[in-house]
């Protein structure tokens, strides 16, 4: 398998013909089986625009007259998307045993759907078709014909899913082949060999796509699923012993672990294979459609995930920060700009010069080349961490340090007098949190209170109260996600507790830390940074 970038001219294989490889996305069938993932046709309809924008071949919809779900979506589909570079396609089986495809209602529904592709699944292992569709191994050749010769007789084009195959070829290799056989023979673009439960690893793809592809003749696909942590390498093994037809799901989505991830497949075909298989300038739009497809499915982007994650070209250790600073390409496979996404390093106490000074520039701090500063803020860092303080994620705060120390004084729009949070339990069971700050601001005490459901959320309407007066860009500030962690104590049953917040404007958002014996004091600080960071960058100048 090829595993290093392609270079040179001779790497390229742009195909006059596009239809030589087909990228085919199942993220609305077999990615909405994931559990978790629920998708309304709505959903379903906003995915596909995605996934049209990103270039692929083929959108797979649904199962068409299975669920009335999948029928509207093929409905509206029709209707409400102008697709520009995708073919819709509908999901469904083979006719039934001893029937005729013709007659058969769930064939007739996935030509009512409209669709211009069709993919049928058919059983290619011996002991399913036996035990699961009750009939006789010849009649599920038939079964196969019959369905795709009807359908290509429609005006439809039909590629077959072979389920189980690598299965059903360790038990009886030469029935999968006929299977395989009897698709192509029938009409089928191409046959689909399908890994459904997951279990093969890259050389045994190898090997038997390419005894499949010399024994039969057929257009060959792969569809795998995750469950050795393998699907995006037997794809692309799959790819290396002939296949054409990649079968992927947005971000891997999948039943149990998931499928074959699109977005590294894609990647690395374009990127490592140099093959082109999207439209020009589409794979720049990769990170941004990856996080688009989460958010529409209500699922939290994976910060670790290949190409997309936020991590995936993020520095922590000094070592790389120091080769990074001569040249990024030391520490890095790509270039992080092909496939939208940035380069990120991360302060911690593993941080040395290198990582402050990439650090600062990547925040906007100029340090100047000073060197005694850059180490000042190094020690400060391994101090604060040895304490409780992470900033990895929380880079707001290390940006207000880093000023503090470029600036030689932290930056204040207000000044603490004093703050409490009470919360009041009730006997019918209830609570009641309420919250009194007392502030000075541009020369003036403030006093104020403010209830809430629960002490911090009572503690920044407070804030708020208090301070929207001298600062109105507050209203637009919010508190998007706060997380609690308890750190291991030193002396017994003591801890110290560290939160961490997430804040909005509307336009960006950033994340803030505080660390104290007590998960109110701790909160606090995170909010304090918050809202001087807010500030900082509206423009607002220092009320102290």
């Amino acid at each position: 398998m090829t595993t290093t970038e392609a270079t040179g001219p001779a790497a390229h294989h742009p195909a006059d013909d596009t239809d030589s490889f087909h990228v085919f996305d199942t993220t609305l069938r077999d990615g909405a089986q994931r559990e978790g993932i629920n998708l309304t046709v709505a959903d379903k309809l906003a995915i596909a625009r995605h996934l049209d924008d990103f270039g692929v071949g083929f959108i797979e919809g649904g199962w068409p007259g299975a669920n009335p779900r999948d029928t509207e979506f093929f409905a509206r589909a029709r209707a409400e998307i102008d697709f520009k570079h995708a073919k819709l396609v509908a999901f469904g089986a083979t006719r039934r045993a001893g029937g005729s495809a013709a007659e058969d209602p769930q064939v007739r529904a996935l030509l009512e759907s409209g669709a211009p592709v069709v993919t049928l699944v058919a059983k290619s292992h011996d002991r399913h078709v036996e035990l699961a569709l009750r009939t006789t191994l010849e009649e599920n050749l038939e079964m196969v014909r019959d369905t795709v010769s009807h359908l290509v007789a429609q005006g439809r084009r039909v590629f077959v899913d072979c389920e189980h195959f690598f299965d059903g070829y360790r038990a009886n290799a030469e029935y999968a082949k006929s299977v395989v056989r009897a698709a192509h023979e029938a009409g089928a673009d191409v046959v689909i060999l399908c890994d459904t439960n997951g279990g093969m690893l890259p050389a045994q793809v190898t090997a038997v796509v390419a005894t499949v592809l010399a024994d039969t003749g057929a257009r060959l696909g792969i569809h795998a699923q995750d469950d050795t942590g393998c699907a995006v390498a037997n794809t692309l093994a799959a790819v290396d012993a002939g296949a054409t037809h990649v079968q992927c799901t947005a971000n891997g989505y999948g039943e149990r672990v998931g499928n074959a991830n699109l977005f590294p497949v894609v990647a690395a075909l374009e990127i490592k294979y140099g093959r082109r298989v999207l439209p020009e300038g589409a794979l720049a739009e990769m990170t941004r459609i990856s996080h688009a497809i989460a958010e529409v499915v209500n699922l939290t982007p994976s910060t670790h995930q290949p190409y997309v994650g936020v991590s995936a070209f993020a520095h922590k250790a000094g070592l790389h920060a120091s080769a990074i600073k001569v040249d990024p390409d030391l520490y890095q496979h790509i270039d992080p700009e092909r496939v939208g996404n940035t380069m990120r390093m991360l302060v911690s106490d593993m941080a040395g010069r290198a990582s402050i000074e990439l650090k600062g520039k990547e925040l906007g701090v100029d340090l100047g080349g000073d060197r005694a500063l850059v180490s000042r803020v190094v020690e400060r860092v391994k101090e604060r961490e040895l304490s409780g303080y992470t900033y990895e994620a929380a880079d707001a705060s290390f940006e207000l340090l880093l000023r503090a120390e470029v600036e030689g004084r932290a930056r204040k729009y207000f000044r603490t007098e004093s703050w409490r949070a009470i919360v009041e339990d009730r006997p019918d069971g209830t609570h009641a949190n309420e919250a009194t700050v007392k502030l000075w601001a541009k020369g003036e005490r403030i006093v104020a209170t403010a209830e809430g459901n629960g002490p911090v959320n009572a503690l920044d309407r407070a804030l708020r109260v208090a301070l929207e007066r001298f600062y109105p860009q507050l209203a637009k500030f919010e508190l998007v996600d706060y997380k609690v962690r308890i750190l291991e104590g030193k002396h017994g049953t003591e801890s110290t507790t560290r939160v961490l917040i997430a804040t909005t404007d509307g336009i960006r958002e950033w994340s803030t830390v505080g660390v104290a014996p007590n998960v109110i004091a701790a909160s606090w600080q995170a909010l304090e940074d918050a809202i001087t960071y807010g500030l900082l960058h509206a423009g607002v100048e220092p009320a102290e």
